[in-house]
């Protein structure tokens, strides 16, 4: 059975500062389509807005920034358990930082936990340790994390669901001739040093943080698909039907 790391951001899981329930259990109902074909590892954001939902601190302070995410976590965690649990699919929470794959050792002691959950049948869930993770809070969000979970964790691919739907020849925000690159093999470098632009409150990447997730697994001979959170249509079309009706997948040129 093929691996995937399936990757959701603040963007999706988040709408008027809280938890957007609707989008979440589109995503659990995927998943549950997804097992049938797939192990699948998620990668989720969404513990800083969950923990805004109880406790409205200013965002833009990191200390409160992480008292939200020490708040939400649980929280994002038990929504998840319930919507899983409809399923009967058991859920686990994982909560590591890019430190965690720095050294072989600690990617042995993830991949160790996570093998062990897989081979149960449970869905891993893996967060960013926002509480404790300067890092991921101030450079970037989980986009990274969730391309080196997929390439440690040897997954087939990781599947980005973003609001992003897929990579445009052009910004569409500002060309109406935009189109997209359905398939992507090389990433240019100029654009893995333009700046991130989040759209989301909560949100800390932007299509920068997808292009350099993507360039790092194809320098690693490894693929990513980046397709809409908001509508997942495209992403149980490629995943489950084999059709490419929309998105982009970036994968290393064949020799």
């Amino acid at each position: 059975m093929k691996r995937i790391v399936l990757k959701v951001g603040s963007a999706v899981l988040t709408e008027n500062n809280r938890i957007a329930r609707d989008r979440m259990q589109s995503l659990v109902d995927l998943i549950a389509k997804l097992k049938s074909r797939y192990e699948v590892i998620l990668v989720s954001s969404g513990a800083v807005a969950a923990g805004y939902t109880e406790l409205k601190l200013d965002k833009r302070v990191l200390a409160n920034k992480q008292a939200l995410a020490a708040i939400g976590q649980p929280l994002l965690l038990h929504r998840y358990k319930k919507k899983f649990a409809a399923y009967g699919i058991l859920p686990a929470q994982i909560l590591v930082t890019a430190a965690n794959f720095n050294t072989d050792s600690q990617v042995e002691k993830a991949r160790s936990t996570i093998e062990t959950l897989l081979e149960n049948g449970v869905v891993p869930i893996i967060n960013e340790n926002d509480a404790t993770a300067v890092e991921e809070l101030v450079l970037g969000d989980n986009d990274q994390l969730s391309a080196y979970a997929a390439y440690h964790l040897d997954a087939d691919m990781l599947v980005i669901l973003s609001d992003i739907d897929a990579y445009y020849d052009k910004d569409p925000n500002c060309h109406d001739d935009a189109c997209v690159q359905p398939v992507v093999h090389m990433i240019d470098p100029v654009e893995l040093e333009r700046e991130v632009t989040p759209n989301n409150s909560f949100a800390t990447g932007g299509i920068v943080t997808k292009l350099k997730a993507a360039n790092f697994l194809l320098e690693r001979g490894r693929s990513m698909f980046l397709a809409s959170g908001f509508d997942l249509g495209d992403a149980e079309n490629f995943l489950l039907h084999d059709r490419h009706s929309g998105g982009t997948l970036f994968v290393p040129k064949e020799d």
